[in-house]
């Protein structure tokens, strides 16, 4: 019988990409297939996400990716999604979308989180959940829904690939490691806290069945299967948070970190259980759900969308900042440009990223740089050592000794930030894969599949198959006045 293909559908917070993959034995393949981009807009008084173009492109996806599978002369066996996190949509008992989703940068969140610690100590939602304080928590989106009133329609919360999901097959679920990022589950049951939900007065019509990673969810129905050309092809819960999907897809070895590099960074280690307790919640830090019974234990980083932002304001006042020339520049430099605390509040979502760099770097009496590539080394150094900060108090935390740093998504492409990680950490750096995500999707979709037996079976293919870059630290001679002066700036932001 000849093997099947997976289709991997991988939304993130601006465009999307549909992907074919195959796990051959002599090689593993991934085709980009299709690549599109929906940038939230302002719609009734919020951000919001064009739901309607979002899902329009997936099937406009899936029908090249059935046409590339023909050509082939291969099945498909199963779709996967995965995206975001924290967003959701509401549906009626028709299964009508009441409203396009609100986008995480929404300011209604402003303000929430006091309020809900008003009703329920935050303590004792850290205790049930495990989950780090964020304003952008489907938590405080929701508590800021329901004080401006929910439609009496909405039946259903489904996080962006629950909705999908529905939409393919008609089933209501919730995914688990998506679910866990809301800051609405319990981390000992694994299922929807109700305390949580009675305390906040939260519709509790709107919590479904969470299922698993690795689940079948349904093959497609008649008329999405015609419309697409994939007759009898079942949709599979991957890991549908990108993350839990990014973290499944990498060969992790013993006692590493992973850090996922991309608008954000997540940097963490996987651990057999949730790790809950005062130190935990003091340092802020997360317990994310990850596919077969793993823990993203982790926490939060800024991450290149400070960057990023930059870029496009330079962009704006026609400046050439072709990334890979930025970068070039950047390595060329052999000056201490400044430092910034990347975790501040004040780079979520400014009017002006450069201009809130330069409001941080002159709190700290430091010289504002007034070259793109200078302050992009201000960007990169600093995230650097955020990150060996982080790694630091999770050694202090799970008591174990973290021996090198696995860096995967878009972010694994930066060479300038992989040596510098592995520099301020002192610990070699693995760089890729760049789809990670991707590839743990359809790595659990061929675990369900009986492609192989275990994660451990499918990552050790994967690390058979991959090329990964390696970084070594090396002996900077500025580097431990640099990693006190960062020290003192972050000390001065956590305080705050």
């Amino acid at each position: 019988m000849t093997e099947g293909l997976y289709i991997a559908i991988d939304l993130g917070a601006g465009s999307g990409r549909v992907f074919l993959a195959d796990f051959a034995p002599d090689a593993f393949r991934l085709d980009e297939i299709r690549r599109f981009h929906y940038p939230p807009r302002h719609l009734d008084g919020h951000l919001r996400w064009n739901f309607a173009h979002i899902f329009s492109e997936i099937k406009i996806g899936l029908q090249e990716a059935s046409q590339r599978a023909q050509t082939l002369r291969r099945p498909v066996e199963s779709i996967g999604v995965d995206s975001w996190a924290v967003d959701y949509g509401l549906i009626d008992d028709a299964g009508n979308l009441i409203e396009d989703p609100v986008g995480y940068r929404d300011g209604r969140t402003e303000g929430m989180m006091s309020r809900v610690f008003e009703r329920m100590p935050q303590e004792e939602i850290f205790a049930r959940t495990g989950i780090q304080f964020l304003n952008l928590n489907t938590l405080y989106q929701l508590f800021a829904h329901t004080q401006s009133g929910i439609s009496d329609r909405a039946q259903h919360l489904l996080l962006i690939p629950d909705l999908i999901n529905f939409l393919l097959t008609g089933k209501i679920i919730n995914e688990y490691t998506n679910a866990t990022t809301t800051q609405l589950v319990n981390a000992e049951t694994g299922k929807w806290d109700e305390e949580i939900i009675d305390r906040l007065n939260l519709p509790e019509q709107l919590f479904n069945e969470i299922i698993p990673a690795g689940k079948v969810i349904a093959p497609l129905p008649a008329d999405i299967a015609k419309e697409t050309n994939l007759e009898g092809v079942k949709v599979v819960a991957p890991a549908t948070h990108d993350t839990g999907s990014a973290v499944a897809g990498t060969p992790l070895e013993n006692d590493w970190a992973y850090i996922s590099s991309g608008t954000w960074s997540l940097v963490g280690v996987e651990l057999a259980k949730p790790l809950i307790n005062d130190e935990i919640v003091r340092h802020n830090f997360t317990n994310e759900g990850g596919a077969f019974d793993t823990t993203r234990f982790l926490k939060n980083v800024m991450g290149l969308w400070i960057l990023e932002s930059c870029r496009q304001e330079w962009l704006s006042r026609g400046l050439d900042v072709e990334y890979a020339n930025l970068l070039a520049q950047v390595e060329s430099l052999d000056e201490d440009c400044g430092l910034i605390f990347p975790d501040d509040a004040r780079f979520f979502n400014p009017p002006s990223m450069l201009e809130a760099i330069g409001d941080q770097l002159q709190e700290t009496g430091q010289a504002i740089p007034d070259e793109p590539h200078k302050i992009a080394k201000v960007i990169l150094d600093s995230l650097a050592f955020r990150y060996a900060s982080v790694l630091r108090t999770i050694e202090l935390l799970t008591k174990k000794k973290i021996t090198g740093v696995h860096v995967i998504g878009g972010g694994s492409l930066n060479d300038y930030l992989n040596q510098m990680t592995a520099d301020t950490t002192g610990l070699p750096v693995l760089a890729g894969p760049v789809e990670a995500t991707v590839i743990g999707n359809v790595l659990v979709q061929a675990i369900a599949a009986g492609r192989f037996v275990s994660l451990a079976d499918g990552r050790k293919y994967l690390t058979d198959k991959l090329q990964l870059k390696k970084f070594l630290p090396r002996r900077l001679p500025d580097l431990s006045e640099r990693t006190k002066k960062y020290a003192t700036i972050e000390a001065r932001y956590i305080q705050q």
